[in-house]
């Protein structure tokens, strides 16, 4: 494995931890607007009534005694979603691809019995997955159809799109691909492959898997060097109108794409990761310091995501 020194990085345009949280979140993200991304029922509400499409909300489970209501919630539906509201990280989502007669199977084809769905959430209900460890509820969503245009690209579970923006300006960007190791999560800690995105064409730039440069999906072994994130505008978009709707300076949003209805907003975070710019093979301070320094009038949504494109192309590294 190789290593660098702080200065090297610093000279490379990485942003550290500290300076992340010093300097940007501390800076641009008043705690008083966390609640609106640390609570996914809060941020679906905010999204809605700022006409951003979400997941379908099946139903929300509050307390231990109607966790028994879920069979009768999720009846009908070929498939469904349960994570905690306050969660973090990936952890405390169970996604279940088939329902057979009422039975519930994994996107890995294991069954999940009734038992552990109860389990699963009443543990989710004591707050075992979420931020601080509080008492939470569990919402119920609907499942996200994949789109085929990712067929290959994602090993059981559907790809995400993460996008960091600050002031507005979406700055950098990653697909999030699952795999075996991740066990069919979008998450990079887990093993899930982080695939860099040119902002201006959200066309592949440089891919890793668990930090280690990677130009195949390492289960489908699909070029990872070949992938075009379709509907690119609206995603920008989306992620740029997300500043206004939660009044953070410094976030990330979470995304997908549904065969029927396109676009959806997952979720957003008020500490977003680092790693995205190691899926993209360059530091992301540049672009910060790059937006701070701007001066003039407020620029609209279209006139961000307009200046974004054009001051952060990138040339593919594979």
């Amino acid at each position: 494995m190789n290593y660098a020194w702080p200065w090297e990085l610093s000279r490379a345009g990485v942003l550290n931890m500290n300076k992340r949280n010093i300097s940007y979140i501390g800076r641009y993200n008043q705690r008083k607007f966390y609640k609106r991304v640390d609570d996914k029922l809060i941020t679906k509400e905010l999204a809605l009534a700022n006409n951003i499409a979400v997941p379908d909300l099946i139903g929300v489970v509050k307390e231990q005694h109607t966790i028994e209501e879920i069979p009768a919630m999720v009846e009908g539906r070929s498939g469904f979603v349960i994570k905690p509201a306050k969660g973090s990280g990936g952890k405390g989502i169970m996604v279940i691809t088939k329902v057979d007669n009422g039975r519930y199977y994994k996107p890995s084809g294991d069954e999940v019995t009734h038992n552990e769905i109860y389990r699963h959430v009443s543990n989710t209900l004591s707050g075992l997955f979420s931020l601080g460890g509080k008492p939470d509820v569990a919402i119920v969503e609907g499942l996200i159809e994949f789109d085929p245009v990712f067929d290959g690209v994602s090993y059981e579970g559907v790809p995400d799109i993460r996008l960091i923006v600050f002031k507005g300006f979406p700055i950098m960007g990653m697909l999030r691909c699952s795999t075996a190791a991740s066990d069919g999560k979008a998450n990079l800690h887990q093993g899930a492959v982080g695939v860099g995105l040119d902002i201006a064409t959200g066309k592949s730039l440089h891919a890793v898997q668990f930090d280690v440069p990677v130009d195949k999906h390492p289960d489908t072994h699909f070029p990872l060097s070949n992938i075009a994130v379709p509907h690119w505008e609206t995603l920008l978009h989306t992620a740029s109108s997300a500043y206004e709707m939660c009044e953070l300076g410094y976030l990330g949003t979470d995304m997908v794409l549904d065969k029927k209805r396109g676009p959806l907003l997952l979720e957003l975070n008020a500490r977003p990761g680092l790693t995205i710019q190691i899926a993209n093979g360059k530091g992301i301070l540049p672009r910060l310091k790059h937006v701070e320094s701007l001066k003039g009038p407020t620029m609209s949504v279209e006139e961000r995501v307009a200046y974004a494109k054009k001051h952060f192309c990138d040339k593919p590294l594979f």
